[in-house]
């Protein structure tokens, strides 16, 4: 049986880092940004990517 994604292949492939632009990679249920690393959950199929200062 195959396992439902977190987030949809289209929506993955419209998201980058808001950091630094790069492309993001899923893993898990979190968000890898392959060129600074930096991880970003994800709560509800809804990715969390708000820097710390923005909260």
């Amino acid at each position: 049986m195959k396992e439902t994604p977190l987030i949809s292949e289209d929506l993955l492939k419209l998201l980058v880092c808001p950091q630094s632009g790069g492309k993001l990679r899923l893993e898990s249920d979190r968000l890898i940004c392959e060129e600074s690393s930096t991880t970003y959950m994800i709560q509800d199929g809804i990715p969390i990517m708000l820097n710390d200062s923005s909260c």
